[in-house]
Formats: structure tokens, sequence, C-alpha cells
């Protein structure tokens, strides 16, 4: 019966879709592993094809794709690569998805509306997904949205020891860009040593996307530096005029730290002439190299990743990752 055991060892294989694969690169790299081969194309009627080069069969398979532009194409990608796995008899199927695509459409504000976060859960489910694994949801309601584990990570103690190093020695002002944020902005000012709140209290058009009209402070932030914290920085409009906002109710300057940077146009335009002094985001999206400026500081997600995947591999407690705060 000794040539049994081979079938109970745990085998752990890292695959990633062609979003991000510097990012998937890291990952695999900290967990002294490498990425699976695998051959990836488009057909002339732009259908995608993947096939692994290695047997899969039994394996604890973790899927690393970040749902960045085209984001339609990535996803389809991810969820052929879920399938391709499923069918070659992989035994677990973790997909790792550190930008979360659609997230922002995630309940319906008006009639004749999609969820469409509850059909990318479905799909992934659908697809042969057992569990996911992802970066700072845009609505934690998501995490029940998925039949099976989540595990929510939380880029904060990145962006926020980052904050603490270069900033620490000045009086800071943690600032959430709405009200419904408040929650993330009380967990930054805990790690930054119990920095005072405040929020920006702001009018959004629904008949405009992007668009917010009117910006109040709400809270003191005279004579602070202003942390202006959020999970997504898209087109900049929000959080600039945000700034401005700190900046003209006497803030001593603003450092804008965001999750996930899409930077969509004009979002690099209007950061790079904005008052906020530095602007702090993780790559769990790719940034072009044009989209790169003198005041943004990109940190990597991929040693958050890496342990949350060894903690899954090793059956052990993601949360604890977050002193039980995940």
């Amino acid at each position: 019966m000794t040539g049994m055991k081979r079938a109970t060892e745990k085998n752990l294989m890292i695959f990633s879709g062609r979003a991000h694969p510097v990012l998937a690169e890291q990952v695999a790299s900290i967990l002294e592993t490498e990425l699976v081969p695998q051959v990836a194309y488009e057909f002339a009627n732009s259908e995608i094809y993947v096939r692994f080069e290695e047997s899969v069969r039994g394996c604890d398979a973790f899927v690393i794709q970040s749902h960045t532009a085209p984001v339609n194409e990535w996803i389809m990608e991810h969820l052929i690569m879920v399938d391709a796995l499923k069918r070659a008899s992989a035994k677990r199927i973790t997909v790792v998805m550190p930008f979360y695509g659609y997230a922002r459409q995630d309940k319906k504000h008006r009639g004749r509306e999609p969820i469409s976060a509850r059909l990318m859960a479905d799909l992934f489910k659908t697809a042969g997904a057992d569990r996911l694994i992802t970066v700072d949801l845009h609505a934690d309601q998501i995490q029940g949205f998925f039949d099976g584990p989540v595990d929510h990570l939380m880029a904060l103690p990145i962006l926020a020891d980052y904050v603490k190093e270069k900033y620490g020695d000045q009086p800071l002002a943690v600032v959430s860009p709405d009200a419904g944020r408040i929650k993330v902005a009380e967990r930054w000012s805990a790690r930054l040593g119990g920095a005072p709140l405040a929020f920006i209290h702001k009018t959004r058009r629904t008949d405009v996307a992007n668009e917010v009209v009117a910006n109040r402070v709400v809270g003191d932030v005279k004579g602070r530096m202003c942390v202006l914290v959020d999970d997504m920085i898209d087109t900049g409009g929000t959080i600039v005029k945000a700034a401005e906002a700190l900046m003209n109710d006497g803030a001593a300057g603003v450092i804008i730290a965001a999750t996930h940077a899409i930077l969509s146009d004009p979002a690099v335009d209007r950061l790079k002439n904005s008052s906020a002094a530095e602007i702090v985001v993780t790559n769990t999206l790719p940034l072009a190299d044009d989209r790169h400026f003198d005041k943004l500081t990109c940190l990597s997600i991929a040693p958050l990743l890496a342990r949350a995947i060894h903690e899954v591999f090793a059956d052990g407690s993601v949360t604890s990752m977050f002193d039980g705060h995940a």
C-alpha cells in the first residue's frame, strides 16, 4: 500500500491569467513555487482558449486574475481557466481576484437594474470555484453572494504602515470620502494610534455616472495632515474634490490612500494636478507605464495574497492575519 501515499499528499499549484502576470509571479516567488505553464490565446473571432501544460489532477489550485480593463475579457478568461481545472480533476479550486469585477453593482438603486456583483459570484460557482480570495470589496455584503468560503483581505495594514512610517511624526486625521465608509476610516484611525476622524458629506448625481455635486467637511482637520482613504480610485473626480475641500478647510496637507488604482481617464491628470501631496495605492491592478507619475506610490499586495494562499492551503486561519478583524 506504500504506493497510495502520494494520493494523500497536498499539492499547491498557482495559475495566472494574462491580466496581471507580474503580480502572480510575485506571489508564486514568495510561496517558493512557479506559475503552472499554460497556453492561452484568442481565436480570430476573439473567443479565448486556455490549456494547462502539466497535470493538475488532485491539486489544490489557486487561480489569480485581476479584473482590469478590458474587464469582460479577463473575467471570461478567469472563468475558462476555472472550468479547465474542474474538468482536469483539480481537487479544490480557489479563485484569487485581487480586484473583484462589477463590485460596484452590488445592489439595486433603481428599478430594472441588475445586481451584477451577485451574477459574478454565481458565474464562478458554476464554473467550479470552491472558494474566493479577494481584496477590499466595494461592499462587505458581496461576501454573502458566493455560496462557499470567501476570504476578504484588507490592504489597510500595508497602506497604513507606510503612511505611519512616513508621516507619523505629524498630527494626522483620517478622512472618509463619504459617510458610508466611516467603518474603514475607524480601522485606519486605530492603526494610526487613534488619529481623529472626519468625513466628506457629498451629494452625488444619480443621472450622471462618476459625478459629485457638493462637498462639505464634517470634523476638525485644521493643521492636520489628512489621510483620505478609499477602496478605489477610478476617474479620480470624487477623491480630488474631497482633497480640495480638506485644503479649503485648513488641512496642513492631504495624502490619498486607496487599494485599487483603476485610474481611468482623466484620473492621472486630475491626481497630478491635485492638492494631494502623495497618492498611495497597491498593485491589485496593473499600472501601465503611462499611469505612473511623481506623486504616486505603488505598494505590492503580493505578500498579503501569498500569506492568505498559504493559510488556505495549510488549512490555517486567514482571519488571524488581521488580528481577528477580517
